[in-house]
């Protein structure tokens, strides 16, 4: 399937079920490597209150047949911006479609979100053991800590 959005001008979805993700062959299809996404900036809503939430995800997968194209996997976290979800839904929903979708030999995220009434939530998702033999280093985002 040829890319939707490389190359071309793309509005950001209005919400993730209506966002595209293009997947593209693997390069190396013979090596076994792991490709790593950080968003620092991902913005989803209360879905209660309405009021913005913000985290950085980092995504890391194994790849299969197919990679994630950067640019549909940005306009896919940035269709979270108006969307309301608790904090579980979004980080657990990107890792599984994603996995769904894709088709990796393995994949994890970590959802760091920043304090709402004074509480932190760190949420993580992975697809099952990480594949022997592949450098999986750690994500090494602290947990907040505040001002100190």
């Amino acid at each position: 399937m040829e890319p939707k959005h490389l190359g071309q001008t793309s509005a950001l979805p209005a919400t993730p079920e209506e966002a595209v993700l293009d997947y593209v062959a693997n390069p190396r299809p013979g090596s076994r490597y792991m490709i790593r996404f950080a968003a620092p900036e991902f913005t989803s809503l209360c879905p209660i209150t309405g009021q913005p939430d913000f985290a950085h995800l980092v995504i890391d997968y194994v790849p299969g047949d197919t990679i994630v194209e950067s640019k549909s996997l940005k306009l896919f976290l940035g269709s979270f911006r108006n969307h309301g979800a608790f904090h579980e839904d979004c980080t657990v929903g990107i890792g599984e479609r994603l996995f769904e979708e894709m088709k990796p030999k393995w994949l994890r995220i970590g959802g760091y979100w920043y304090p709402r009434g004074g509480i932190p939530i760190d949420i993580f998702w992975q697809s099952g053991l990480a594949p022997s033999g592949v450098w999986i280093p750690p994500q090494d985002v602290p947990g907040y800590r505040g001002r100190g």
